[in-house]
């Protein structure tokens, strides 16, 4: 089967399209045949060696498409998944207990399109901050993958939700249901957001110090992706002001157990199937140009999600 393999840590250069042998399911594993794989920072993360991963791998940590054979799971079973590394290829081996089997009016793209980003919303919104009526959000990035499902997620609570987005991009986190949008590329936001009960930040560097300084008394600042770099070490005593809370979460950690994984896909999958949450494609690659995926992705060229196509 092809599949891309990262030998070295690197550029997007390291992504090499190769020919492997399709891999055997064990005892509670599922071979699919992959339809998409969405691609995601963490796949750059991985890529560049900023998150540690032993060489050689193969990306990719989402993915959609029909069970060819499995131990409880029939074949011909459309399924999606998310945190099981290796979806960037034509065939993966998924623990039957990652699967998510999807509904109708759920295609296989669009599932691969809303695992990892779609779940990572829900449980941000619904777990690590539960977010009601009265409540204000700021989302950075709000016209990105996560951002743009985020912002829908904390409307559909009642939340007021302030996003910020470039020039560009700044339709994009309106039509996903922002109260507000800041341009960062020509404002300052922490001169114009005062006192938000939450602020949400997979930007890290450049926003982190200035997302503390909006918070309300006893606000949480939530930070779960990075891609501006890594924040510097931060000392406690600096959340003491206003009783600040400051987490960092993964989806690992809020779909670690397969109860938990079922309910927060379930729900997430029926209100994209509802309409309810609409997920934004923003381009379809084929897997061989993995490497344009990933400089389309670091060069902030996407308003929604990048899949591969094998």
């Amino acid at each position: 089967m092809k599949a891309i393999r990262v030998s070295r840590t690197g550029g997007p250069e390291v992504l090499e399209y190769v020919d492997v042998d399709t891999p055997e399911p064990g005892k509670g594993q599922a071979l699919v045949r992959l339809e998409a794989a969405g691609v995601n920072f963490l796949d750059v993360y991985h890529r560049t060696g900023l998150y540690k991963v032993d060489l050689p791998f193969r990306p990719g940590s989402e993915g959609a498409g029909v069970v060819e054979r499995g131990t409880n799971i029939k074949a011909g079973t459309r399924v999606a998944y998310a945190t099981v590394t290796g979806a960037y290829a034509e065939y993966a081996v998924v623990p039957e207990e990652r699967l998510v089997v999807l509904p109708d009016g759920v295609d296989t793209r669009l599932a691969a399109a809303a695992m990892l980003q779609g779940m990572t919303a829900h449980y941000l919104a619904v777990s690590v901050f539960p977010l009601r009526e009265g409540h204000t959000a700021l989302v950075h990035a709000a016209a990105g993958g996560v951002g743009a499902l985020l912002v829908q997620i904390a409307k559909q609570r009642g939340a007021r939700v302030i996003g910020t987005a470039s020039t560009r991009h700044l339709d994009v986190a309106r039509d996903a249901g922002a109260d507000e949008v800041i341009d960062y590329t020509t404002t300052d936001f922490e001169t114009i957001v005062k006192d938000v009960d939450v602020v949400y930040d997979s930007v890290g560097r450049t926003t982190f110090d200035k997302s503390l300084a909006v918070l309300a008394r006893r606000g949480m600042m939530v930070l779960f992706g990075q891609s501006s770099g890594p924040v510097a070490p931060v000392d406690p005593a600096r959340l003491a002001k206003n009783a600040l809370f400051l987490t960092r979460p993964s989806l690992h950690a809020y779909t670690a157990m397969p109860d938990e994984l079922a309910w927060r896909a379930g729900e997430l999958l029926e209100w994209i199937a509802s309409g309810k949450v609409k997920v934004r494609i923003d381009r379809e690659v084929p897997l061989r140009d993995a490497a344009e995926a990933h400089r389309a992705l670091e060069a902030r060229e996407t308003t929604g999600k990048v899949l591969l196509i094998p």
